[in-house]
């Protein structure tokens, strides 16, 4: 008897003619690009180095679309941002030792936030692997030990017919919830030599599906139906598995309060009549939170930020939907569920009773107008023009990268990211540099749409190098560098801290961004608070890179976890 998926398995007569005869001069570096391009590829990033030549020789003869960026870090940034955007697996593709180790940084970022980052890096010849001391460039005595802490898996190639399998397997791990990076090494000599190997015509690596256990999901339905006071907290998973539509239903449903975390921007409507918005570092958000009689938490492991630097304290009971098993209930207990967001919503979408609460929107207006007056006590009228001028020139559909500055950690509490998807920082790992190389990612993610880099000047010395990068490939980014001379919250943090800053530290010496972009061949503009709108929304309206200089010395808003 024939079953259908042994007729799958048949190859056909293209397939067989390819690998009865493949075309010659091909090298294990073909073996990877044939594989990418089989899983569904198209752009690749990178940075070409003497071990991983035999991979950029084969890309050189591919159809697969090539950025490459100045610093491995940079470009492990562009990636990320490519695979949060697009939710497909971006390939990454470094050279040995150093070039490997620059990215570590990106990478981290990555694992925090759940980005599918496919990163293949070349290794020293495989006599060399085991841990001798060969003297190879660039050897490490054993260079995946420094990717394991960080990265999802880690797959090592000594031979060619071992490549498009382990890039497969390491394709399926990146996409499976929660999303990841992952780590592919392969020996310079496996790459460079020829190889008698078919064509890779075929790759499909589907991920593996993480759907809740239906007891879990029942207990969860029946507590949210019967509370009294639910609310919902709404993190990055939310957004990662594209959930949500299932999150605004459910909240409709239950008429339950949402607050999305600074990783879940953009998952419920800013302006919906039970969104919180943002504001999880204020007492009254937390306050709200903690007297919930049951808490949903959905795609988030209520961290450090999600928290209010962990003086969130409960009363109710806690639901926690979560991807990464190392966080379910790892700050709180909880009923934990251990699912993809999108498919434990819709389990619960099917299972609850719906039930009505007309003081739920008062409640939060409530709320809301408590959080106004406190921010407004506080004389921040610059530091909120500013990001409101920032959302008047941005288009409701752009995606913004934000960088590690006063101006995003405003972003994160206050911003309105228009949409689900749309606003992305850095705040999972914390490093500074994401922005501008981020926001070079998601322009090749897509290209119709203008995006948005904000940075400070701090942040911005990190990736002057990719102006290069940016003017290139033509990419449609407008980079707002807010520029107080030095880097403004460590400034702040240290007077707060011991009643002084360390200037030699904070304060930096900088150069004129616009004459450094217009050398770059990347128009710029020194703006000011008030042309600032204008000025942005002009930028972002003209095809190609630009950089938008705003000299202003913004300030935090007060904290409120400190007591």
């Amino acid at each position: 008897m024939t079953h259908d998926h042994d007729l799958e398995l048949r190859p056909t007569p293209a397939q067989t003619e390819a690998a009865l005869n493949p075309p010659p001069g091909r090298n294990g570096g073909d073996l990877v690009v044939e594989t990418l391009a089989g899983l569904g590829a198209t752009t690749v990033f990178g940075l070409p180095g003497q071990h991983a030549l035999g991979m950029f020789d084969a890309l050189r003869r591919s159809d697969l679309r090539y950025i490459g960026l100045r610093v491995e870090n940079n470009a492990g940034f562009a990636a990320d941002a490519y695979g949060r955007i697009t939710g497909e697996a971006a390939p990454l593709l470094l050279s040995t030792g150093p070039g490997a180790l620059t990215s570590l940084a990106a990478l981290q970022e990555a694992a925090s936030a759940s980005a599918p980052v496919l990163a293949i890096s070349s290794q020293i010849p495989t006599a060399g692997l085991g841990g001798g001391r060969h003297g190879y460039l660039h050897e490490l005595p054993d260079q995946s030990a420094s990717f394991r802490g960080v990265v999802k898996s880690v797959h090592t190639v000594r031979s060619q017919s071992q490549i498009p399998s382990a890039i497969a397997q390491a394709w399926k791990s990146a996409l499976s919830a929660p999303h990841g990076p992952v780590w592919v090494e392969i020996p310079q000599d496996v790459l460079l030599a020829e190889t008698a190997i078919p064509v890779v015509t075929g790759g499909d690596a589907f991920p593996e599906e993480l759907p809740p256990r239906p007891e879990l999901t029942a207990v969860a339905a029946d507590l949210l139906s019967r509370a009294a006071r639910p609310a919902i907290i709404a993190g990055g998973g939310v957004v990662r598995a594209d959930a949500s539509g299932k999150l605004r239903k459910l909240a409709e449903r239950l008429s339950a309060p949402v607050v999305t975390t600074y990783g879940g921007k953009g998952a419920f409507p800013w302006t919906h009549p039970l969104s919180l918005q943002s504001w999880l570092e204020d007492r009254h958000t937390t306050d709200f939170l903690e007297d919930a009689d049951v808490l949903l938490v959905v795609g988030s492991g209520l961290g450090e930020l999600s928290s209010n630097y962990h003086t969130f304290k409960p009363r109710g009971r806690v639901i926690q939907i979560e991807a990464d098993l190392g966080k379910l209930e790892s700050n709180h207990p909880a009923l934990g569920i251990h699912a993809d967001a999108r498919l434990a919503l819709q389990a619960l979408l099917e299972t609850v009773t719906e039930r009505t609460d007309a003081t739920a929107p008062e409640r939060v207006r409530e709320l809301l107008s408590r959080v106004r007056e406190r921010i407004a006590s506080q004389e921040l009228t610059l530091e909120q023009e500013v990001l409101a001028s920032v959302r008047r020139a941005l288009p409701a559909d752009a995606p913004s990268l934000w960088d590690m500055t006063i101006l995003s950690y405003w972003a994160w509490a206050a911003f309105d990211a228009g949409g689900p998807n749309h606003m992305h920082s850095a705040q999972g790992a914390g490093g500074l540099g994401y922005a501008f190389p981020a926001a070079l990612g998601a322009a090749a993610a897509d290209p119709t749409r203008p995006v948005l880099a904000v940075s400070g000047d701090g942040g911005a010395l990190y990736s002057i190098a990719e102006l290069a990068t940016a003017r290139q490939h033509a990419l449609n980014v407008t980079w707002l560098i807010v520029d107080d001379g030095g880097y403004g919250i460590l400034r702040e943090y240290m007077t707060d801290a011991f009643g002084e800053t360390m200037a030699t530290a904070t304060e930096l010496t900088r150069p004129d961004y616009v004459a450094l972009a217009e050398s770059f061949g990347v128009p710029g503009v020194r703006t000011t608070p008030e042309t600032l709108s204008d000025d942005l929304a002009k930028a972002l309206a003209s095809p190609g890179p630009a950089v938008v200089v705003l000299p202003a010395l913004l300030r935090m808003f007060a904290s409120t976890h400190l007591g």
